[in-house]
């Protein structure tokens, strides 16, 4: 099959544009997603090829328009809700977790929830405190959500268009400073299944697991590492729930080291599952203690070099290695 090199933003809006070709009851809503064609460009276009009924400008209102893109699922819609940023989702928080979640459970099994959410997610530059935090962790606590977090733009488009027709609610976490990364996709239509992972890089010597844009700071790492020697295993999760549990464990059994790169706070994080699992399941395969490389246990700064010092670096994840594997020579 011949493949094209898109950026991610592109990937996104073809995904969208796909499906909503493909089922009438999909349609698109959020702030700024049709006139001004999304406000980071993800919907370009999509306004002139479905009109107003199918992309919906809303008011700053997430909890309202959330609500609203809820009762649509909930009558066999499949909405899909952009929120500029997940910080701004806070708002729509009662929505997602007390009625999306809840209500397959709620209702006997009588109301499905195929919903998708999507927007940029965790830091972004000098945006500070208020919007720069990751939400994996917080949602991936939830029952009833799945958590996907895409590294490029062959994992958006495949994991979007699977995520819009599933049938439970989706969390589509993206990333402000990868919508114009250019990546290769295939030209015709696929889809990737959600809670797979994918061996980014395989190696031997230590497994470093992650996702989202902290794999630019994984396979960077790795590649350093390899100067000296040390052949990194690199694993993308690519789904955070439901979580790929038997690759990782698969790769810690090989590498018998592991390392997790992970941009949420470090208190119940992503990475103290990642960290649990293995020591629940491959405890006798670990030859070190699992480290993990989160960002540092404070809202973000807004100054750049504590922005630096805050969030998991290629140094970072190259000094944990180190200390985990055998250095060969």
């Amino acid at each position: 099959m011949a493949m094209r090199t898109v950026q991610f933003r592109e990937a996104l809006n073809e995904a969208m544009s796909e499906e909503m070709r493909r089922d009438p009851n999909v349609f698109l809503m959020g702030e700024e997603v049709a006139e001004y064609d999304g406000a980071y460009k993800v919907s370009k276009g999509m306004l002139a090829e479905f009109g107003a009924k199918r992309i919906i400008d809303t008011p700053i209102t997430e909890l309202g328009f959330t609500g609203i893109g809820v009762g649509a699922a909930m009558n066999g819609l499949r909405p899909i809700i952009e929120f500029m940023t997940w910080n701004f989702a806070v708002l729509a928080a009662d929505q997602i977790i007390n009625s999306a979640a809840k209500i397959l459970q709620m209702s006997g099994g009588q109301f499905h929830m195929p919903i998708t959410f999507r927007g940029g997610n965790a830091s972004a530059g000098q945006l500070a405190a208020t919007h720069s935090q990751s939400y994996e962790s917080m949602y991936a606590n939830v029952p009833g959500l799945k958590v996907i977090t895409p590294s490029n733009p062959y994992d958006a488009k495949g994991l979007l268009k699977a995520a819009i027709r599933d049938n439970d609610p989706v969390l589509f976490m993206e990333s402000e400073r990868m919508y114009g990364d250019k990546g290769e996709i295939p030209d015709g239509e696929y889809l990737l299944p959600i809670g797979v992972a994918d061996i980014k890089r395989p190696g031997t010597d230590a497994t470093i697991v992650s996702f989202g844009k902290m794999m630019k700071v994984a396979l960077g790492a790795a590649e350093e590492l390899a100067k000296e020697g040390i052949n990194c295993e690199v694993i993308d999760l690519r789904t955070i729930r439901p979580l790929d549990e038997a690759t990782i464990i698969a790769s810690v059994k090989k590498t018998n080291r592991l390392v997790v790169v992970d941009e949420n706070f470090p208190y119940g994080s992503i990475a103290a599952e990642v960290a649990f699992r293995v020591q629940r399941h491959a405890f006798d395969h670990l030859d070190a203690p699992v480290v993990r490389i989160t960002q540092a246990d404070t809202p973000l700064p807004f100054a750049l070099n504590l922005i630096e010092e805050s969030l998991p670096s290629v140094k970072r994840v190259v000094e944990a290695v180190k200390g985990v594997a055998y250095v060969k020579g």
